[in-house]
């Protein structure tokens, strides 16, 4: 009797420990396979904190800043770890209504640099006495809302003039029905005023199309040369009515990617703004060369130049550096303007010098075409940029390197 009493009793022992062992096992996976593998849910609301473009800051019932992210230093909202004075009062009213409330942040003085220039905050109670700040910078609406209203002005005024002026000549006209010779003069001043104001409505629709309210056209090869002969024959009965001939380099066989009807208006443009801005017999020349994988087409003149402070605006809708000037030669205020969207259109700049009483140059870069980018010593310019010899702009000849004179500043 006594082994299988031993067998039952070795069996029982060995099923109590199973038991045990698959207990303890079991405790120690929870132990273990309970605990998150990545990071815990604090630290992904740390993470979404320091990571948001919007500046957030919680403040505790005193008005001490608990956390903030980087973001709302950089809007001003808090410096040296103290929150904006602005949001710590309206913090204290959202603690002691429960509602959310809307605060202006925008910096009280003006910094260097391009930096926000309207910031909104919005401060929500989190309860236990605790708000949080959550700013954001508005600059660009701004801007953009600033820029609305300045273009329906200017729009309104510019449109206002010519109208203005041609129901002034009519009644002119009316009152001298009887003398050939004033009516004769009254109907050419409307036809002048009457092609300004079709003028102005032509480069709003062109410049109202360049800034996105409609699709551009597809882009093709187009060659330069070809662009550079058609905007001189625009600009012919401009050059004949001023005296001031227009010189160019030769034909460089170049190309680009883009619509030959936007190019060869922004070209044209340059040369009419050039015309109009020289006195009488003064030099104008167009150059044509490759740098950097973009073609360059320079326009220079020696006119009037224009002010160091001035060369940025120069690019704004309506804006004149001579209003007078403009007005004599009809212009609208709108060909650089243009040029800009143009240019910027075909994945390019244009770019500005310019000197008071030596003249201004006007370098339109637009990408050069791929094959032609890769071989762009065909040119003559080998991609060299243009380089001041007494004051006028040179580059490499074809042959053997030495500087060729094109007769404008650079």
């Amino acid at each position: 009797m006594a082994a299988p009493v031993y067998l039952a009793l070795s069996f029982g022992t060995l099923l109590i420990g199973l038991f045990v062992g698959f207990l303890l096992g079991r405790a120690r996976s929870r132990g273990t396979g309970g605990a998150p593998d990545g990071p815990t849910v604090a630290d992904l609301v740390q993470r979404i904190i320091q990571s948001t473009h919007t500046g957030v800051v919680v403040l505790n019932r005193f008005g001490d800043v608990v956390i903030h992210n980087p973001r709302a230093e950089e809007l001003g909202l808090v410096r040296n770890n103290r929150v904006d004075d602005r949001a710590r009062k309206a913090a204290e009213v959202v603690v002691e209504t429960g509602d959310p409330m809307e605060v202006d942040l925008s910096p009280l003085e003006s910094r260097v640099g391009r930096t926000p220039e309207a910031v909104l905050g919005e401060v929500r109670p989190l309860g236990d006495g605790f708000t949080a700040v959550d700013a954001d910078d508005q600059s660009e609406a701004v801007r953009l809302e600033a820029t609305r209203r300045d273009f329906v002005a200017n729009v309104s005024h510019e449109l206002k003039t010519p109208v203005g002026a041609m129901a002034l000549l009519a009644e002119a006209v009316l009152d001298a029905a009887d003398d050939p010779v004033e009516v004769r003069r009254f109907t050419t001043k409307i036809l002048n005023e009457g092609n300004r104001l079709g003028t102005l409505v032509t480069e709003l629709i062109a410049l109202s199309r360049l800034q996105g309210a409609e699709r551009l056209p597809e882009m093709h090869t187009v060659e330069v040369d070809a662009v550079l002969r058609e905007a001189m024959g625009r600009a012919r009965l401009v050059m004949e009515s001023t005296g001031i001939d227009v010189t160019t380099d030769d034909d460089s066989g170049l190309l680009v990617q883009g619509d030959r009807t936007l190019l060869v208006t922004a070209l044209s443009n340059l040369l009419q703004n050039a015309l109009a801005y020289s006195s009488a017999g003064s030099p104008v020349s167009v150059s044509r060369s490759v740098a950097d994988g973009f073609v360059e087409i320079a326009v220079t003149d020696r006119g009037v130049g224009i002010p160091e402070d001035e060369q940025q605006r120069v690019f704004e809708r309506f804006y004149r550096v001579d209003r007078a000037r403009s007005r004599a030669t009809g212009g609208t205020g709108l060909g650089l303007a243009i040029v800009k969207h143009v240019a910027a259109n075909h994945g390019g700049e244009v770019r500005l010098w310019s000197k008071p009483g030596l003249g201004s140059t006007f370098t339109l870069r637009v990408p050069a075409h791929e094959q032609r980018a890769l071989t762009a010593g065909e040119n003559g310019t080998n991609g060299a940029e243009p380089t001041l010899v007494g004051g006028r702009a040179t580059l490499p000849s074809k042959s053997d390197g030495t500087a060729t004179d094109h007769g404008g500043m650079a």
